[in-house]
């Protein structure tokens, strides 16, 4: 009564010392390996961007990671070299219609093996799930064949049609719809809904982090392909960002300085979608079972 704590009441606090000390040891500890892990991530972008900076003719000097020159004139030179406004464009475009058909697509396909029973339903996943294994390589001579005799060279269904249906994007939405409470479906039903509105007001809304998720990895996947592009849309009124890029290939000379500042805006508008969807992006991975 003294004011003084007693025995039974230092437990708990010596307990919760010892809990705030092992948290931080731990948080200390991933500090110590993260942090390299992560310089070694950013140490591809800092150079090229020291590089993307560096006077023309430079480039052999040896490297380095934090900017000595400031050639700003890089980026404006290699905007003008070719036509990258034009590329950006269709670059956009191609992306934006492929993340579009690929949410419709992909979330019809996952409402039909999530919340529908059929015949044979768990064996077409599984073999949906197969083609995962299957590299682009594999298959790019049918698809290149099969674009051939359309007559779709050099067209935007060439870029799009092909790449509009993906198996990881129709397994992430699964994922996600299995996780919607059944209640939810049930009282819908109740109410008079059709399969097609429960899956446009009801699933696919639960499920937004998910579809971020998905339209940011397919984003990504389209903006960042070369062979592809390379095949069917040569034509310079009809390239992607990523062959724009090679106008600074050249036979015998690679102008680095160039190409770097090329890439560094070429890599400026998926980095901004990663920053505005980030806390989506990673809600999406972690209700989608793809979490460590």
């Amino acid at each position: 009564m003294n004011g003084k704590p007693t025995g039974e009441a230092l437990i708990p606090a010596k307990k919760l010392g010892l809990f705030v000390g092992k948290r931080l040891r731990l948080t200390l500890l991933l500090a110590v390996v993260l942090l390299p892990a992560a310089l070694c991530i950013l140490v591809p972008y800092l150079w090229m961007f020291t590089t993307s900076l560096k006077p023309k003719g430079l480039t052999s000097l040896p490297p380095y990671l934090y900017p000595i020159h400031f050639e700003f004139v890089n980026y404006l030179i290699a905007w003008k070299a070719a036509p990258f406004l034009r590329y950006y464009a269709n670059t956009t475009l191609v992306a934006v219609a492929v993340v579009l058909l690929r949410l419709v697509l992909a979330g019809m396909a996952a409402y039909a093996f999530a919340f529908l029973r059929f015949k044979g339903r768990d064996l077409l996943f599984l073999l949906f799930l197969g083609t995962m294994m299957i590299p682009f390589q594999a298959t790019v001579i049918p698809a290149y064949l099969i674009v051939r005799d359309l007559g779709w060279f050099n067209t935007f269904q060439a870029l799009i049609v092909p790449r509009m249906v993906d198996a990881f994007s129709i397994f992430l939405m699964r994922q996600a719809f299995i996780g919607i409470p059944r209640d939810y479906l049930d009282a819908a039903r109740l109410d008079g809904a059709s399969h097609w509105n429960i899956l446009w007001r009801f699933a696919l809304p639960l499920s937004r982090a998910t579809a971020v998720t998905m339209g940011l990895f397919s984003f990504l996947f389209v903006w960042n392909d070369f062979l592809w592009p390379l095949l069917v849309a040569n034509a310079e009124q009809m390239r992607t960002i990523q062959l724009g890029l090679q106008v600074f290939s050249g036979r015998y000379q690679t102008e680095w300085t160039y190409m770097m500042a090329g890439t560094v805006t070429a890599t400026l508008l998926p980095l901004v979608l990663f920053l505005l969807a980030q806390k989506q992006f990673i809600s999406g991975l972690t209700r989608s079972g793809l979490k460590g």
